[in-house]
């Protein structure tokens, strides 16, 4: 593999950068955080995606990149004879071979999968083939001989193995098990073959009983059917008998009760006998009942009459009492209107008053109050100039005719007795005002006689006139009174004519006694009137009735006959229930063992059913049973199958963990003796796998620094030139990334002279360092620096830099044995 280009657009903090590799030996030379790194990391984001980056898919972008630009990198490379050009972004990424315009792959898993697949290496086998990332020349000179063992195999892939063999065992694991699992739910074979003997058995006895049931049955069917027609024939002279029995009830039912009609019509004929004898008197006795009805009617009528008046003499009454009330209280609402004017004008007058009282109590409290602040605040201010003065004179006492001036701050000297006399009167002048104006506010303290005298008279006006308003709405309230009391005897007057006019139409004469002794009179004849019109239906029913009986005793004759005729057909039946009973009993009895002998017969048939569906059950227990030892028997098949597999990937392992050494040696060892012209041919490992340095044949005990950087580094490209053989693909290319962090400018020398004698093995190396004092030895640097001003990391070409050994002509193509330029634009 060899890298042609690659260029990175808002990748991390690379805005735009292009960089065109060679062959040889180059350096990317930067500071620290300047975006060395990032190149390689993109160059394995660009064939491995997002999983080959640092940190998240979002901390990919150029923090400073426009909302909507893309991120790319397009990475161009030569692998077996094909030149590949990778071109990949967030959510897209394309492949392209040998410079055609259409892609081989378009998506983000097709283009991972097809480069995994071209380069024949995983993420992690290209890692380890083409970068010695930080710190890791000498990484296994800290580790442990079980580490160092650990690595290697890691680094070889030889842990995939061990997956391989743990999936194995995983696998043996689960069938084992499932086997256990099935052992442990399988029944038990003997006591499935005992089974189906049982139900064999079973079988055999359910058949021989249910023959013997059907021929029990076959034998109680026969005798049920030779008793069965005597049971008809008793059966149809018994309901014969019966029809017989109910006709007779009937007929001796009907003769009864015809001659129970012909008694009831011979009683009836009897009253109406009677009822000749008692009619003409009565008829006679309710001649009169017309006359009194139509007196009884009028006397009525007068009676409602007088109830009518009776109570419009009381409606009469009780509106002259109604009206009586309404007009005393009319006289005593006369005075309303009169005392309505006096109220309203003496109102007005209380208001005027009040308003001056208001007005001048108003007046006096605020200059009561103020004349109290005013003293109040004067006193205060005397206080403050008392004190003031009070402490100018002590301190004129204290400090004597040096007191300086109070106006031109000299001392007084001689002017400080007339000086501090005037401080005296002034104080005892302002003494004297204090006390005035104290005792003047401890007089304003208390409310004046003059106000409180007027804040008496404000309440007593008010409260009249509070008075006066209430007895004004009471005025008010009665000539609304006056006028509906008015309303009301207008009402009234109407009622009463009204009620006088209906007395005056009303008719005269009610007589109450007379009223009640015609009343008596008409109920008594109404009573003899209903008696005569019952004796008088009775007569009139008389020829009715006559023929009525002589029909009924024509049928109570026949229904007799009918009932004699009856008792002699019963008697010639000669069914009784002695013989029924019997032959009853006797098919009873041969229905019952049917029906037993049916029974069975079914019994026996389900048990001969059941006992097969065991039978059934039982073969199907056996067949099951045998499934399950196929399926155990295969499981135990695949059982030995991973056991045979888990040993040999064992013996696998451990035959590659024995070769690994001699083989890693032999690699080591041509790589040693290239690098050090024939002085150290050889290269071992122990079995702590150290690296022993052969020289002559013999092993070296000590060697010097840069013999073990030497020994580092031919370690390193051995375990790398494995895992490319392992994915069949040329180790051309050698990317060691911040390899000289720990070494001394000494050490660094070495290693940089070692990488340039690779040019035989190697088409490209390159190394990313922060350390300037390497660009010497390199045949190409470039330059990474972070540009403040873009906030970007930037890219450019150092200028050439000679050498003293020329370059091989095979490798950078024919030309003069004159120098060559390292760094070309």
């Amino acid at each position: 593999m060899r890298l042609i280009s690659l260029r990175l657009q808002n990748f991390r903090q690379h805005a735009d950068t292009r960089i065109e590799f060679e062959r040889g030996l180059t350096g990317i030379i930067g500071p620290n955080g300047s975006g060395k790194s990032t190149l390689l990391e993109a160059i394995a984001w660009s064939l491995y995606g997002t999983p080959a980056a640092r940190g998240t898919r979002d901390s990919i972008r150029f923090s400073r990149a426009a909302p909507r630009a893309s991120v790319k990198v397009e990475l161009e490379f030569e692998l077996a004879g094909h030149r590949y050009r990778v071109m990949r972004g967030l959510t897209n990424a394309e492949v392209f071979l040998d410079g055609g315009d259409v892609p081989i792959a378009n998506t983000i898993t097709g283009a991972t999968e097809l480069l995994q697949r071209r380069l024949g290496m995983t993420r992690s086998e290209f890692f380890h083939t083409y970068f010695t990332g930080q710190k890791e020349l000498d990484v296994m000179a800290s580790l442990g001989a079980a580490e160092r063992a650990r690595f290697l195999s890691r680094v070889l892939g030889y842990d995939r193995i061990s997956g391989a063999q743990e999936i194995a065992r995983e696998r043996r694991r689960a069938l084992m098990a499932e086997i256990n699992g099935l052992k442990q739910g399988m029944p038990d074979a003997d006591a499935i073959w005992r089974g189906v003997a049982d139900a064999e058995a079973r079988l055999a006895v359910a058949r021989t009983r249910a023959a013997e049931a059907e021929v029990a049955r076959v034998g109680t069917s026969e005798r049920l059917s030779a008793v069965a027609p005597q049971w008809l024939d008793a059966q149809a002279q018994r309901d014969q008998m019966q029809q017989l029995l109910a006709e007779l009830r009937v007929a001796e039912s009907e003769a009864m009760g015809f001659a129970r009609e012909v008694d009831r019509l011979d009683r009836e004929l009897d009253a109406v006998a009677l009822a000749h004898r008692e009619l003409a008197p009565l008829r006679h006795a309710i001649l009169p009942l017309l006359s009194l009805r139509s007196e009884l009617e009028a006397l009525e009528q007068l009676a409602a009459a007088d109830a009518r008046r009776q109570a419009l003499m009381e409606r009469v009454r009780t509106v002259a009492e109604e009206d009586a009330k309404l007009a005393e209280r009319a006289a005593r609402l006369e005075s309303a209107p009169t005392l309505e004017r006096d109220t309203q004008l003496q109102i007005t007058t209380l208001r005027g008053t009040l308003t001056e009282v208001e007005r001048t109590f108003d007046a006096e409290s605020k200059a009561w109050t103020r004349d109290g602040q005013e003293a109040e605040t004067r006193l205060e201010a005397l206080r403050r100039q008392y004190s003031e003065l009070t402490e100018q004179r002590d301190t004129l006492e204290g400090l004597g005719e040096e007191s300086p001036c109070p106006t031109c701050g000299r001392p007084l000297g001689a002017s400080y007795r007339g000086v501090l006399d005037l401080l005296n009167e002034q104080i005892e002048t302002v003494r004297i005002d204090g006390n005035y104006y104290r005792q003047r506010v401890e007089q304003l303290a208390a409310v004046p006689a003059a106000i409180e005298a007027l804040d008496e008279q404000r309440r007593t006006m008010q409260t009249e006139l509070s008075a006066a308003e209430r007895r004004l709405l009471r005025i008010q309230n009665a000539l609304v009174e006056a006028t509906q009391v008015a309303d009301s005897r207008t009402d009234l007057a109407a009622r009463l004519a009204q009620a006088t006019e209906q007395l005056a139409a009303l008719p005269l004469g009610y007589d109450a006694h007379r009223h009640r002794a015609l009343r008596e009179d008409v109920v008594r004849l109404q009573e003899l009137e209903t008696k005569a019109a019952r004796v008088g239906g009775l007569v009139e029913r008389e020829d009715v009735t006559r023929t009525e009986r002589g029909r009924v005793s024509v049928l109570r004759d026949a229904a007799r006959t009918k009932v004699v005729e009856l008792e002699r057909q019963r008697t010639a039946l000669g069914m009784d229930d002695t013989s029924y009973q019997r032959v009853r009993d006797a098919h009873e009895r041969a229905a019952a063992e049917a029906r037993r002998a049916e029974l069975d017969a079914v019994s026996a048939a389900g048990e001969a059913e059941r006992a097969r569906a065991a039978l059934d059950s039982a073969e199907q227990g056996r067949r099951d049973l045998a499934r399950l030892q196929e399926t155990l028997d295969a499981l135990e098949k695949d059982k030995q199958l991973h056991d045979e597999l888990d040993r040999a990937l064992t013996d696998l392992r451990t035959d590659l963990n024995f070769q690994l050494r001699p083989e890693l040696a032999e690699i080591a060892s041509g790589f040693l003796d290239g690098l050090t012209d024939g002085r150290y041919s050889a290269l071992e490992f122990d079995e702590e796998y150290k690296v022993l340095v052969m020289e002559e044949g013999l092993p070296k005990p000590v060697i010097s620094g840069g013999e073990e950087d030497l020994c580092n580094l031919v370690l390193r490209l051995a375990i790398s030139q494995m895992i490319a053989e392992r994915a069949g693909q040329a180790f051309s290319l050698l990317i060691l990334d911040e390899v000289f962090g720990s070494l001394d400018e000494t050490r660094r020398a070495n290693v940089v002279e070692l990488l340039r004698h690779l040019h035989d093995r190697f088409e490209q190396v390159i190394v990313i360092t922060h350390i300037e004092q390497v660009r010497e030895g390199l045949d190409r640097v470039l330059l990474v620096r972070f540009d403040e001003t873009r906030g970007c990391s930037v890219v450019h070409t150092s200028a050439p830099v000679l050498v003293d050994e020329p370059l091989d002509t095979e490798l950078f193509g024919a030309g003069s044995g004159d120098t060559l330029s390292l760094a070309e634009a």
